[in-house]
């Protein structure tokens, strides 16, 4: 594999994708203990003083889960390495997919008694639609497990995915002692330093006094049949998507995870070029470019702060450079892009392709836009999708109003909810993809901006973005449906119903409106 020559060949931005409780957390906090962004990495359900460190939410800390994707940069021999550890609940599947399109590799992390689970099988087809080259991390080694044989049968079988195992493990569960690296003929023990112990392969006999004799005899049973039969490693065949590198490990014990880090640092993709409106953007390409895949507020309440995270395409960005902030066609000053490290954030002088930066700013970015060095340059795959649950939002205190109104547009901004508001005057709904989007709203609302509120049913229960090539006829509908239209963040024009029979009702009676359940920001921006 051939990597571009220059910073850009040291950056490596990957996710991390699983189903909640398979580790992910664990395994973000013990990546960036590696990379020395943290002094002291916490369990998810760790004590009060190692809670962790990448979720930084009071919902996530008392829940156990992560709910916004945290952004983390951090360097390990000379490789910089950017982590977007991704929300794992499925109610936070927007952010997850938006996240998505800003890695150029992912991590999958399955638990090793539980295998491919359902929010699993979901995010590995996001990734599969994006051709994004997946690793694949087997956690929980050290406790009651399925047999490898079967966790690598089911991953090719239900992700129709080659797999290559690339470490093997000595034991299982409470025998669990290590694991032989297959190329490198090494054996890594899970009670020491983490270094690896040269072997001559797996019948050296200094093997024999590292675990029990069963535990022994089964795994040179197991790796004989590896070396034998199973697929070997093909660079190409992983960064076409086809096939992917195995690993087993305990993230909680700290255990495999050099491993993985060594391999995202041979295998995983630099930076790859980057599809926009009109062309392809290589990340060689001289001139700044980036695009905004997600925004965050009151990361630091004490400050109000708003950052939108964007990952840059290509080009150099400088700190108090003016990019050109294409939906507006206006220049935006850049005077404090910030790296992050875990809780902690470092201003950056500079950044390249590949790297993920936050912009502060009050409001002027929104998910989806994109910066450049002065193209008209849009780029493309950033979706919003439809909601699934919508709400009126009620607010004890009528004063606040105002408030309210300011706070919803700013978390609709955010992408944490959709705010639709009615043509015909009545009161705004929010639109949601899971119910516990509204606890966090709720949280949030309450925490951020003092602001108790409740939720009540809406009248209606499904929205879809409408457009129509016959202007005239879009109009007409418009105007016949003004009760039951509104526009979102952006001023799109949505159609509510209230039951997806009614929907499919009206629109049969219009087959020149065409319903959409997904909106691309970028091609509403352009």
């Amino acid at each position: 594999m051939e990597r571009p020559a220059g910073p850009a060949g040291r950056r490596r931005t990957f996710a991390i994708i699983s189903h909640p409780d398979a580790g992910k957390t664990t395994l973000t906090e013990k990546l960036l203990l590696f990379g020395g962004a943290i002094q002291l990495a916490g369990a998810v359900r760790g004590k009060r003083d190692r809670a962790t460190r990448s979720d930084w939410m009071n919902i996530e800390r008392e829940r156990g889960i992560s709910v916004v994707t945290s952004v983390m940069t951090f360097e390990v021999d000379g490789t910089v390495f950017n982590l977007l550890d991704t929300p794992g609940h499925e109610d936070f599947s927007e952010d997850t997919y938006r996240t998505l399109t800003a890695v150029d590799s992912a991590v999958m992390v399955i638990d090793a008694a539980k295998g491919i689970e359902a929010r699993t099988r979901k995010l590995f087809e996001v990734c599969r639609l994006r051709d994004i080259p997946i690793l694949t991390f087997i956690n929980k080694m050290d406790r009651e497990s399925r047999e490898p044989f079967e966790l690598l049968d089911e991953i090719e079988k239900t992700l129709a995915l080659d797999t290559a195992a690339m470490t093997w493990p000595i034991g299982r569960g409470r025998d669990f002692v290590g694991t032989y690296d297959i190329a490198r003929r090494q054996v890594r023990l899970i009670d020491s330093s983490g270094e690896a112990v040269k072997v001559s392969g797996p019948d050296d006999p200094a093997i024999d006094g590292m675990a029990k004799p069963g535990a022994v005899a089964a795994f040179r049973e197991e790796i004989e049949l590896v070396e034998g039969v199973a697929k070997p490693f093909e660079l190409d065949g992983f960064l076409e998507g086809h096939l992917t590198p195995v690993y087993f490990g305990s993230a909680l014990r700290n255990f495999g995870v050099r491993d993985l880090i060594d391999a995202l640092d041979a295998f995983a993709p630099s930076p790859r070029p980057q599809a926009a409106e009109g062309r392809t953007v290589e990340p060689t390409e001289d001139k700044m470019s980036g695009f905004v895949f997600k925004i965050q507020a009151n990361m630091d309440p004490n400050h109000r702060d708003r950052i939108a995270f964007l990952r840059v395409c290509s080009g150099r960005l400088e700190r108090g450079m003016k990019a050109k902030l294409v939906r507006t066609g206006k220049p935006i000053p850049l005077n404090a892009p910030q790296f992050f490290f875990a809780q902690d954030r470092h201003i950056a002088d500079e950044a390249f392709a590949g790297d993920v930066v936050g912009i502060p700013n009050h409001g002027t970015l929104r998910i989806g836009d994109t910066l450049t060095d002065g193209e008209d340059l849009v780029f493309r795959g950033v979706p919003s999708f439809a909601p699934e649950i919508l709400r009126r939002v009620r607010l004890g205190d009528a004063m606040k109003a105002k408030k309210l109104k300011e706070a919803l547009q700013q978390m609709a901004e955010e992408g944490v909810v959709q705010i639709f508001t009615p043509h015909d005057g009545s009161p705004a709904l929010v639109g949601v993809v899971g119910a516990l989007q509204l606890d966090v709203l709720k949280e949030r609302l309450k925490a951020e901006y003092g602001l108790p509120v409740d939720f009540e049913p809406a009248r209606f229960t499904v929205a879809r973005w409408v457009t129509s090539d016959d202007p005239v006829k879009f109009e007409e509908f418009v105007e016949r449906h003004r009760s039951q239209m509104a526009s979102d963040l952006d001023g799109a024009p949505v159609f509510l119903a209230p039951s997806a029979f009614e929907l499919r009702y009206d629109l049969d009676r219009w087959p020149q409106i065409t319903a959409s359940d997904i909106k691309d920001y970028q091609r509403q921006a352009a």
